[in-house]
């Protein structure tokens, strides 16, 4: 007798079962499914009780196999949600995460939605936060740094797949700008000692863009007389960093010269973000 064909339902709780057992949430059954039929989680649910065709099951069982071995789920769907924005991602380049949300959110207490703004991105990556930026605040002027030619693409697709207009530039840190109201980062800030501990998803995104030395303040503090020189008297700094090391920078930018320095924590509550404020009679970096 001819085996009855699975139901939609069946395999999304065979998939469920296997994902539970590994110790990731049941829900990415639902994703890999709709991904692998290529459906809307709406349209998915609207089919539990229709039969699978083979190649969707098929496809649905290589996923979850690729997923058990650590590949990074944004990377099997090829997109992540951020701020609302829908973003490719692909391998090789930071994945956005939901803490860097709290960065854009403090980010755009400065930007007013009544003037313009000009605004960089540094280590822009997917162009997550520069996109975010851009569609919160219209009327202000994006500009995107990075130094990973692949990750530059991926977001340029990106800001025109969204119709955001963005200026996207290959060059370290602050690209030589100047008078810029503010600058906001997500810069590497995992020490090196860590990649021995690392989850498997890291294997797959871009190594510069999560180490950074013993102490993974190597570009973060670098980033400091970068971003000094480049905004205007009275512009402000915000950066993403690790609840390890965010204290660290802390005092070095307080004993540099930068105003309203303070750390905030993000939805957990652990401290992750820094803030900093240029003087607006401000003296040169070097003597601060």
């Amino acid at each position: 007798m001819t085996p009855r064909p699975k139901r939609f339902l069946e395999l999304l709780q065979a998939l469920q079962q296997e994902l539970l057992a590994a110790g990731k949430p049941a829900v990415e059954a639902r994703w890999l499914v709709a991904h692998a039929a290529q459906l809307s989680d709406h349209e998915l649910a609207l089919r539990l009780t229709e039969s699978v065709p083979p190649d969707v099951e098929e496809a649905a069982w290589a996923m979850l196999r690729l997923r058990l071995s650590g590949y990074p789920l944004q990377l099997l769907l090829g997109e992540a949600e951020f701020y609302g924005l829908k973003l490719r991602v692909e391998r090789g380049v930071l994945i956005p995460r939901p803490e860097t949300e709290g960065l854009v959110e403090h980010a755009l207490a400065h930007l007013p939605l009544d003037k313009p703004a000009r605004v960089l991105d540094v280590g822009t990556g997917s162009g997550a936060i520069a996109l975010a930026l851009k569609a919160m605040r219209p009327q202000a002027t994006v500009w995107a740094s990075d130094i990973n030619p692949k990750a530059l693409e991926l977001a340029r697709r990106n800001a025109l797949q969204l119709g955001l207009e963005v200026t996207f530039l290959e060059a370290p840190f602050t690209a030589n700008l100047q008078g810029l109201d503010l600058i906001v980062s997500n810069p590497p800030y995992l020490p090196d000692s860590y990649r021995e501990e690392a989850p498997p998803e890291l294997a797959y995104e871009d190594s510069t863009a999560l180490y950074a030395g013993p102490d993974g303040l190597e570009v973060a503090r670098e980033l400091l007389p970068q971003a000094w020189k480049t905004l205007k008297p009275g512009g402000w700094l915000w950066l993403e960093l690790a609840p390890e090391n965010v204290y660290t920078l802390l005092a070095e930018a307080t004993a540099q010269g930068w105003l309203e320095a303070r750390v905030l924590p993000d939805l957990t509550q652990r401290p992750r973000y820094l803030v900093g404020q240029k003087p607006i009679e401000s003296q040169n970096f070097a003597d601060a």
